[in-house]
């Protein structure tokens, strides 16, 4: 939706200069001009991470802490590591305002449940997958019956290294257990994803392996189930060549649908080859669209209306999946 004199763009607000909260100044800014958002202000505690945004966006307001931003601001965006998501929701909902979090919600099971009964439907969580090209395509061939009765899901993930190469400066914490990991930083959409297409999560069996101590997990194998269709789910780190390799595969009784690569949407021949739909994009280029269309919703989610976005029930029980399988 394009801001108009009646609905003026949404001030986004900023905690975080890492590599979320500069791909969504770059959504904001770096699109067509009258967008749902403006930027507020951001604000991290390193410096340096401030004055890279400041080389590429020297005009948005760098603020001198989180309550600054979060006085400018309509909507918080928490783009910070997971540990500090829901101390600064709070402080944006304490304060009138809405919040679009990063995932995960958090990493504390009983503080998240008791954030979403506070928050109420003043919060979204940021999985794009809520405003993928991709997966638009993938349901509308599966709500046009192209598979028939879904039967089986398959999600399967593998990196070359972990984190992986354009994350090295948040290796400190991407790479520890107690924030992250590949299955709470890359599994969790795909769960997500499962959940809003198929149904709720549940009856989950399986674990991540920690062969390396004080670092993250390098495997994973489980079984659960989404609207009670059987999902299988694999990952591991080392087992590809590829700095990031993905699959959403679903199966059903008369054909087979699938994601790859966060934005390649397919579906089976009958010779059991893969079609790629004609007018997929590669993520490279499917991010920034999604990302402004995700940006739609926060204006929409901030002016009280109905949105598409990933809701706070949603991320709790993706959270709650992910940090049982990290539990063991």
């Amino acid at each position: 939706m394009t801001a108009t004199a009646t609905t003026p763009p949404v001030r986004l607000g900023i905690v975080g200069a890492g590599i979320m909260g500069e791909r969504m100044l770059g959504a904001i800014l770096d699109g067509e001009p009258g967008g749902p958002a403006l930027p507020a202000g951001i604000w991290d505690p390193s410096a340096d991470a401030l004055d890279r945004i400041a080389a590429r966006f020297p005009d948005v307001p760098r603020l001198a802490d989180r309550d600054a931003v979060v006085a400018a601001c309509d909507c918080l965006y928490v783009a910070s590591p997971p540990a500090s998501h829901l101390g600064h929701a709070r402080a944006a909902l304490a304060a009138g305002r809405t919040v679009f979090c990063e995932k995960p919600l958090a990493v504390d099971g009983p503080d998240a449940r008791a954030f979403v009964r506070e928050a109420g439907g003043r919060g979204a969580v940021n999985f794009p997958f809520a405003s993928s090209l991709g997966v638009e395509t993938l349901r509308g061939w599966i709500e046009a019956g192209a598979i028939g009765r879904p039967v089986s899901l398959a999600i399967a993930v593998a990196f070359a290294t972990w984190p992986r190469g354009w994350q090295a400066d948040a290796a400190r914490w991407l790479d520890a257990p107690e924030q992250g990991g590949f299955t709470r930083e890359v599994v969790s959409h795909f769960l997500f994803l499962a959940g809003r297409v198929l149904g709720p999560l549940a009856d989950l069996d399986g674990r991540a392996t920690f062969p390396e101590a004080g670092r993250s997990e390098r495997a994973l194998a489980a079984t659960l189930t989404a609207g009670g269709v059987p999902v299988t789910l694999a990952g591991g780190v080392g087992t590809t060549d590829r700095d990031d390799a993905n699959s959403w595969t679903l199966e059903g009784e008369t054909g087979a649908v699938r994601l790859r690569d966060w934005a390649i949407a397919e579906r089976r021949r009958p010779d059991g080859t893969w079609e790629t739909a004609p007018d997929a994009i590669p993520n490279e280029r499917a991010r920034p669209i999604a990302l402004r269309r995700q940006l739609a919703g926060v204006a929409r989610l901030t002016r009280g209306e109905p949105h598409h976005l990933a809701t706070l029930e949603e991320a709790l029980a993706v959270q709650e999946v992910v940090e049982a399988l990290l539990a063991g």
